[in-house]
């Protein structure tokens, strides 16, 4: 008998936060800027430079060091996730419901301290998580360094170039005693997020074809082309052009319903059951609704979330796809935050 599981990224699928992005605003001047600039640089160090050892989402330990500059503390990143979390519409409801039809986990870049609030407001239990760990008061900061890491910030606005942000990050902070944070922390993103996927499987003694995977954005290229390669099911909620690269199905919604139902019919019959679904779906949604072995309750609640698009992702329209689901990430989660990688 089969034994399907579920893994959900966090941020995009399940809340509507960039966490990492709000503290930068909230403790580090100009800081939404910084982040923008350092979660670019991101990018390419991820996906066009590929820089060996270096995994998509580092953007989490790279302003580590400023916002020690600017003083947070694990009290305040905590109190401030409890404070801030924002789900997207019907999460809790599918969290809830998908933990109580298989095996389900959360696998995010974001920080611990963020996961822990999520957990404790949806009641999802934080043992079944992967995150980022994070102690900040463990570093210490001379102020002789503090003051240098305040000048290094005006200098990262100033000149976001490619070369400046290398000198930055790879010559001068190594060099200084809060570089250690940048070398200690792990954030789980890429292939630190595949390799919980791994971590899951062994434990559990699942199969990576019985996999289903929703992600959004770079951090979840490696898990999703897991999925997809393992005969499982890859699928980008609200995806950015990153996650719709790498996956076969894209939902795009100001809701998580969706996400429940395709949870729903992958544990009662699979893959193909999926495949078929869809097809149908984009033809008559409730009439496949009703032709499909979906949760009653389910189906009730689709009326009045009709805003709902569900494609099987193909090389004739893909690209058509990206340009669609960026406009709902965008609506859903803001221009700020759905712009990021």
């Amino acid at each position: 008998m089969n034994r399907r599981f579920f893994v959900s990224d966090c941020e995009g699928p399940l809340t509507i936060n960039d966490n990492a992005f709000e503290l930068s605003g909230k403790y580090i001047e100009d800081g939404e800027r910084f982040f923008q600039i350092v979660s670019r640089y991101d990018d390419i160090l991820a996906d066009e430079i590929k820089r060996p050892g270096y995994n998509a989402g580092g953007t989490l330990k790279l302003i580590l060091p400023f916002l020690k500059a600017y003083d947070a503390t694990n009290k305040d990143i905590t109190e401030f996730s409890e404070e801030t979390v924002c789900l997207v519409p019907g999460a809790r409801d599918t969290l809830q419901f998908v933990y109580c039809t298989m095996p389900s986990f959360i696998v995010s870049t974001s920080y611990q301290q963020y996961i822990q609030a999520l957990c404790n407001i949806t009641g999802f239990p934080f043992q079944n998580t992967y995150s980022t760990i994070l102690d900040i008061d463990k570093y210490s900061l001379t102020s002789t360094e503090k003051t240098r890491l305040m000048e290094l910030r005006e200098d990262v606005l100033n000149d976001p170039s490619f070369e400046n942000l290398e000198k930055i990050f790879w010559e001068i902070i190594p060099q200084m005693h809060i570089g250690k944070i940048i070398e200690e922390v792990d954030p789980v993103g890429g292939e630190g997020k595949k390799e919980s996927v791994l971590d899951i499987i062994k434990r559990f003694q699942f199969k990576g074809s019985d996999l289903m995977y929703v992600g959004d954005s770079i951090t979840d290229v490696q898990p999703l082309k897991y999925a997809l390669e393992q005969g499982g099911l890859s699928v980008a909620f609200n995806g950015n052009e990153y996650s719709i690269e790498e996956t076969e199905i894209a939902i795009m919604a100001d809701n998580t319903l969706p996400i429940s139902i395709l949870a729903d019919l992958f544990n009662k019959g699979g893959r193909e059951e999926i495949m078929e679904f869809i097809d149908q779906f984009k033809d008559g949604p409730l009439r496949a609704l009703e032709d499909y072995p979906v949760d009653s309750q389910l189906t009730l609640k689709y009326p009045s979330l009709s805003n709902i698009q569900i494609d099987i992702v193909d090389d004739q329209n893909r690209e058509k796809i990206k340009e669609e689901s960026l406009k709902y990430r965008k609506n859903v989660r803001g221009e700020s935050i759905g712009g990021l990688g």
